[in-house]
Formats: C-alpha cells, sequence, structure tokens
C-alpha cells in the first residue's frame, strides 16, 4: 500500500509557519516579510520596502527601509532592518546550518544573560534539514557607531579592552549547567560544522594553497604538504574535546569584522552563526592574533593573556584555569586560525592575507603543530 504524506499539515519553525523561508531574494517581499513579523506582532503589515544595500557571500545581509500599518508603528519597529539568511543561492556542502543555529541563538537570547548582541525583533528557522534561517536585526548602520573590519589593528591597550568584552561574554554562562540542556548549541570542536571545516570549505582552501600567493608567510610545512594542514587541524579537534571544563557560550568567529562599536565605546559582537558550548580560549585566541601585528603579539601575549584571566575572575567565575595552563592552550589554537582565513576568498570583501600572515607566525613561534603531535 502506498502512503501519501498529508503535505497541507507540515509546519515550519517555532512560530509553526505553513510555508518555509524563500530560497531565494525573489521571495522577500514587503508581503513576505509584514506576515513574517506579524508572527510576532499580530496585525503587523509592512506598506513598502525598498533595498538599501545588499551583500552576499555564503550567507545574505539585507538592510532595508520600510513602512508600516498602524500595528507596525504601535509595535515600536525601526524603520530600517537588517535582514540575514542564506538567499545567495549558494549551498556550503549540505546545507550546514549556520543560519539556522544563528536564528536559534538570538530566539533563545532572551532566556540568557544580557550577551553583547545586536537587538533582534525577530527569528525563526524552518527546522525541516535544510538549514534555512532568518533574523530580523537592528540597522546598525543608524546608530551611529563604527563596524569593525577584519583587518583592523587595535594595538595592544586596544585588544586589552575588547578582551575585557570577550571575558564578559564567557563568563555570562562560565560553568552554568544550563548551557548543557541548550540542545541546539553544539559543543566546540565536535560538530560537523567544525570538525569538517576545511572539508566543507574545500574548493576554496585548495584555491588558496595552489594558487601559492601565500607560500612567503605561510609554515613551511604546509607549503611543503598540504595535506598535513588536515591532519594538524584533525589533532586540535581531538586535543580539543579532550580537556575538561568548566565550559562558557563561546561566539566561534571573533575576528574584528565581527563587531561594532558604539559611541560610548561599548562593544557588541555579531555573525552567531558559528556560536557553541565550550572553551573561551578558541575565541581569544582567534581575535588577538588578528588583531595585532606580529610585533606586537610576540611583546604582550602573555601579558594580555593575564589580563583577559583577570577580568573573566572579575566576572565572577570560578575555576579559571590557571596562567600557565592557559598559555599552553593558547599556543594551540593558531591551526583553528590559519584553516578559517585560508577559506577566505577576495571577493567576500574581506582581505585574508594579513590574518594568514599574522596566524602563519604564531604558528610558528609556538611550534603549534609540534604541540598538537603533528
Amino acid at each position: 500500500m502506498t502512503v501519501i504524506q498529508d503535505t497541507a499539515t507540515r509546519t515550519y519553525g517555532p512560530y509553526a509557519r505553513l510555508a518555509p523561508i524563500p530560497r531565494d531574494l525573489e521571495g522577500v517581499t514587503a508581503e513576505w516579510l509584514g506576515g513574517l513579523l506579524a508572527n510576532r506582532y499580530p496585525g503587523l503589515c509592512i506598506e513598502t520596502m525598498e533595498t538599501v544595500d545588499l551583500h552576499n557571500s555564503h550567507t545574505t545581509n539585507l538592510r532595508v527601509a520600510v513602512t508600516y500599518n498602524d500595528a507596525g508603528k504601535a509595535a515600536g519597529l525601526p524603520e530600517h532592518l537588517c535582514l540575514k539568511a542564506n538567499w545567495s543561492g549558494q549551498i556550503i556542502n549540505n546545507n550546514t546550518d549556520i543560519c539556522e543555529l544563528e536564528a536559534r541563538f538570538y530566539y533563545e537570547a532572551g532566556s540568557m544573560p544580557p550577551l553583547p548582541a545586536a537587538r533582534c525583533y525577530y527569528a525563526d528557522w524552518d527546522g525541516d534539514g535544510s538549514g534555512q534561517g532568518v533574523v530580523v536585526l537592528e540597522d546598525l548602520a543608524d546608530a551611529g557607531g563604527r563596524f569593525g573590519h577584519s583587518t583592523d589593528l587595535l594595538g595592544i591597550e586596544g585588544v586589552a579592552r575588547a578582551l575585557e568584552d570577550l571575558a564578559k561574554l564567557h563568563g555570562a554562562w562560565w560553568g552554568d549547567e544550563r548551557l548543557g540542556q541548550l540542545a541546539w548549541l553544539p559543543r566546540s570542536m565536535d560538530t560537523p560544522v567544525d570538525t569538517d571545516q576545511i572539508a566543507l570549505m574545500r574548493p576554496y582552501v585548495d584555491a588558496n594553497l595552489k594558487s601559492g600567493i601565500y607560500n612567503d608567510v605561510l609554515p613551511p610545512w604546509i607549503v611543503e604538504d598540504h595535506s598535513r594542514l588536515d591532519r594538524v587541524y584533525a589533532k586540535l579537534n581531538k586535543w580539543a574535546r579532550e580537556q575538561p571544563g568548566p565550559f562558557c557560550l563561546v561566539h566561534g568567529d571573533s575576528h574584528m569584522g565581527n563587531t561594532y562599536i558604539y559611541p560610548d565605546g561599548h562593544r557588541i559582537w555579531f555573525d552567531w552563526q558559528l556560536c557553541r558550548v565550550g572553551h573561551g580560549m578558541r575565541d581569544v585566541n582567534y581575535f588577538m592574533i588578528a588583531s595585532l601585528t606580529i610585533e606586537e603579539r610576540r611583546a604582550a601575549d602573555r601579558q594580555l593573556l593575564d589580563h583577559y584571566r583577570q577580568a573573566l575572575i572579575a566576572t565572577g567565575a570560578r575555576d579559571v584555569p590557571d596562567r600557565d595552563v592557559m598559555w599552553d592552550h593558547f599556543r594551540r589554537w593558531p591551526v583553528y586560525g590559519i584553516q578559517a582565513w585560508l577559506q577566505v576568498e577576495e571577493w567576500w570583501g574581506q582581505n585574508g592575507r594579513p590574518p594568514t600572515e599574522r596566524f602563519s607566525a604564531a604558528i610558528i613561534d609556538y611550534d603549534s603543530a609540534g604541540l598538537l603531535g603533528a
């Protein structure tokens, strides 16, 4: 007997929508966006919508200007919004779930301690295995501050201040048992988007390695044997999984290009698509090495780690690893950064050469591959 599924009863996401999120920009209309927001703000309609800016890479950032009906105005939503989803037409190896994960993060953020993130007006995902999710955020271009860039250099004092912000993020959920109850939040370096990251982004990594454009700065062992990077990265994953807690909420992609600084100096983080339960050193290492010159990092790395550790303790975090353990861990994590930046294509609007050079120098200085036994 043939069983025919009644697809008319299929619903999507936490609001039980009857239709999935559009897969391309053609479906992103004023009518669709108004209907989406009405799930949270009853009666809301969007009367007009204009595109202000569009950036497509493996995900989409769409800034729009909208006008509302009376219900929308009463809800207090701004006229400028930023939408994030995967409308680029690109599928990254079987629909990795980064858009769904970010939507879940913002949806759940209201039940979390205050976090340094953009204000979110709506978050939703399909939950059908596609990995599609959408968030509707404040348009930070209107906030009077400035966006960071992945190649920005902050200097030693600037990095010290930023590490205080990371300590607040990590301290908010430090050792909190509730982290283990968030089934949607992956364990750092123990989920395919982490463990298979090089494989998932293989075309970009191979293109950069085979072109030889970074051969003058990469560790010689990568230039001589591209496949060794896979083996060393696998060792980092294994080592990270074996480390005990305490665990915390990890941003997962903590370079300057994912930060915004308000006029009062307050820093927030966006692009929570790689958020994890894990060890804060992943964030600390990734941020510090990318935001300092090689000479600055060599001169102040241990001093800055001590500063982060004291800032973390000041949040009330308990059982914080001692400074020698932190230093031991810090020296291994540049391997994560080098593989991440070898994925970057210039047309994404990011210059991969400066961070690639900085992470390469750190790997050589710290003998990261040797410490990992690879």
